[in-house]
């Protein structure tokens, strides 16, 4: 198995590190639609608090309750979502390092390969016969 160039083995590590960005994000998304959905719940019950329908006022401390659960629950999803975009902002700061690096590796690379096609050239052209048989009298 031919063993492979270090911007091949960076292009690699590039799309995994792409792969856990939108790993990420997804997990943002996830966290941002739980928010609304809690969002939706504490607007609801705010309203049923605020009605003066008797049934509602009859579930007044259980509406409370909820409130209280709802909105411990929006505090918990707010602190996940920071750590869910520090996450993102991390995981795409490594991710383009590393396709710089990739980026500059292959441009190594690439510069190698042109300065050993010149050698050949010039090693065809100043070369020695490899032997004395093949020299003219």
């Amino acid at each position: 198995m031919a063993e492979k160039t270090r911007s091949e083995k960076l292009k690699r590590l590039v799309a995994v590190q792409r792969h856990l960005e939108q790993m990420a994000e997804y997990d943002l998304a996830e966290t941002n639609r739980q928010r609304a959905e809690v969002s939706r719940s504490i607007d609801d019950v705010v309203t049923a608090l605020g009605s003066m329908d008797p049934i509602h006022r009859a579930f007044s401390q259980n509406y409370a309750d909820r409130f209280e659960r709802l909105s411990t629950k929006d505090k918990q999803l707010t602190g996940m979502e920071q750590l869910h975009e520090m996450r993102l902002q991390q995981e795409r700061a490594k991710g383009d390092r590393l396709e710089e690096s990739m980026e500059n590796a292959l441009e190594e690379e690439r510069r190698e390969a042109d300065d050993n096609a010149v050698y050949d050239i010039i090693d065809q052209k100043f070369a020695t016969p490899a032997s004395s048989k093949l020299q003219k009298p």
